[in-house]
């Protein structure tokens, strides 16, 4: 899809969340120069202006931020109001953070935030701008899945079974919105190299990048239900998929153990 085709579907409005780093301010890269005008959203407000002043310098878009923690009330619903005088056509819901170690050692109200951050706050927003877009006839939303959201994940149990929730979400509402010409994605990445493995305490080692995740799923946009971006997110799932799936499980089980090896040492 070219410049113009895309900002007549999805336009002239973005909301980009997680905005302030990693896989969320890729996409915000990748959009200003399709002529997208941006909503970045994430908690630091400091990291969003400036990522807001560098792509109008560059690109001549509009933008505007919403400094707001996702995982209360107050965050969420201030992100909606302070879009509803917009004409949004695209949300890419990039917000999201992980855990690991044994869930019987966690602590609770983490895994709390991580819940409301990567589940319920994907709900609402699908919902709210589902309405919108299904109202206005056009539009995309493009929610951010994962390869261990496919299995169960022994150190990770919490995180993975976030991600299910996504994937099993947007590929519901795919179908369900398609008859409303609203294209709904799930992208499901491998190991990506951004600021998720620092707070979730793991250490990767091959990872693929933000922009190419990034620029993988906004070509699957209205082309695809599940995306998986990235060379070693292709390389992994195809290895896997053909596997049963309590080998699926033993694998990233294992995987998962030598990215937290270091939380024993």
């Amino acid at each position: 899809m070219n410049r113009q085709s895309f900002v007549q579907k999805y336009g002239p409005w973005a909301v980009v969340t997680g905005a302030s780093e990693g896989i969320g301010r890729a996409f915000a890269e990748e959009l200003a120069p399709l002529g997208m005008n941006l909503i970045l959203v994430a908690r630091r407000g400091d990291r969003l202006q400036q990522l807001a002043d560098a792509i109008r310098q560059k690109h001549g878009v509009e933008t505007r931020i919403i400094a707001a923690d996702l995982s209360v009330a107050e965050g969420r619903n201030e992100m909606i109001d302070k879009t509803s005088d917009l004409d949004v056509g695209l949300l890419v819901a990039a917000a999201g953070f992980g855990t690991s170690g044994s869930l019987l050692a966690a602590n609770l109200e983490a895994e709390r935030n991580m819940l409301e951050v990567n589940c319920f706050a994907v709900l609402e927003q699908s919902t709210v701008f589902g309405q919108r877009f299904a109202k206005r006839g056009r539009g995309g939303i493009i929610l951010m899945a994962s390869l261990l959201g496919w299995q169960g994940v022994s150190g990770a149990a919490h995180y993975a079974a976030t991600k299910a929730y996504v994937q099993s979400l947007a590929e519901g509402l795919h179908r369900e919105l398609a008859p409303s010409n609203v294209d709904v994605l799930a992208s499901a990445p491998g190991p990506v190299n951004s600021g998720f493995a620092s707070r979730a305490d793991m250490r990767m080692g091959f990872a693929d990048t933000p922009r190419a995740v990034a620029k993988a799923s906004l070509q699957a946009l209205g082309r695809k239900a599940t995306v998986i971006p990235g060379a070693l997110g292709k390389f992994l799932s195809y290895s896997l998929l053909s596997l049963p799936r309590f080998l699926r499980v033993r694998i990233l089980t294992s995987v998962m153990g030598s990215m937290t090896r270091h939380q024993s040492a």
